[in-house]
């Protein structure tokens, strides 16, 4: 089936009408467009990834880059990738990407729905096939669940469909738009513990706020369920809420990578920041035959 063709029948199976369509997107990928009385959305079949999200009158919380990549087995620099089965490099070392293999794969649209409170709601779902069996030999059903109103709502469930226990690393990789990442700071990380990835993995803790002012990739243990981004100059901050996690990763590139991605412009790095909602270092989630596991991000913006 070519994309058109897959447009127009996601289109008459799924629609909602004035809130869910779907379109091509960049890249003639196939996207899916929510409007709602509180928020617009946009969202990725392929890597069943958020690129958008706006609430009425607000900026857009997340940030995507002008140079993203939209095609088959590409990564798209932005918005809210999905890390899975594996969160950062082949855990086994055999060469397999980093951050796993979903984020670059077709997504499956199960169904769309209008919630309570003029929210929206479009489940996305993932599942074993022989190619992926040949990068992680396990039987799975990955479930995306995303909630688009007063706030943007991500819920990630693994099952287990095989006979085996296996683990998992993961995380939303979330990629938020700052105005300036010299104003910005995160909050909620005070005293907790952290490897730092520029340091040769040196295990540090947190004093005060976190700032940005130098290439930044810690793993921060011992988290909370509420992290505040304050970003001074858009005059807002966001708030994460999260279930189901122990560490929480923030990222910024700063100026010498972010020169040396394809994929971003060279000055990028002052308009964002990842904070995101993991399973990482030691937090491996091991799950049952049978059993399922769910990771939850909430970000709404506070005023």
């Amino acid at each position: 089936m070519n994309i058109a063709q897959n447009i127009t029948q996601l289109h008459a199976e799924q629609s909602i009408a004035g809130a869910v369509e779907f379109i091509e997107g960049s890249g003639g990928l196939a996207m899916i467009r929510v409007s709602t009385p509180k928020a617009k959305a946009l969202i990725s079949i392929h890597a069943g990834q958020v690129l958008s999200y706006q609430p009425t009158d607000e900026e857009d919380l997340l940030f995507l880059s002008n140079k993203a990549y939209y095609q088959n087995g590409k990564a798209i620099k932005g918005g809210a990738p999905i890390c899975w089965p594996w969160f950062g490099p082949d855990p086994e070392g055999k060469g397999r990407p980093g951050h796993g293999f979903v984020r670059n794969r077709a997504w499956k649209v199960t169904s769309t729905q209008a919630i309570a409170n003029g929210a929206v709601k479009v489940t996305l779902e993932l599942s074993d096939t022989p190619e992926t069996m040949e990068i992680w030999p396990r039987k799975f059903e990955l479930v995306q669940e995303i909630v688009i109103g007063d706030s943007l709502n991500l819920t990630l469930i693994t099952r287990n469909t095989g006979a085996d226990l296996f683990s998992i690393t993961q995380g939303f990789h979330t990629y938020f738009k700052v105005g300036d990442i010299n104003q910005a700071s995160v909050l909620g990380l005070q005293n907790c513990p952290y490897i730092d990835k520029t340091d040769n993995s040196a295990e540090k803790k947190q004093v005060g706020e976190v700032t940005i002012v130098t290439e930044t990739d810690r793993i921060y243990q011992q988290v909370s369920n509420t992290l505040i981004i304050d970003d001074k100059a858009l005059d807002r901050c966001i708030q994460i809420l999260s279930q189901g996690n122990k560490t929480a990763v923030v990222w910024n590139p700063w100026e010498k990578i972010s020169k040396e991605m394809a994929d971003l412009e060279d000055s990028d790095y002052q308009r964002f920041i990842c904070v995101e909602t993991t399973n990482a270092a030691s937090d491996v989630i091991g799950i049952a035959p049978g059993e399922e596991f769910r990771l939850v991000a909430d970000y709404q913006v506070m005023r």
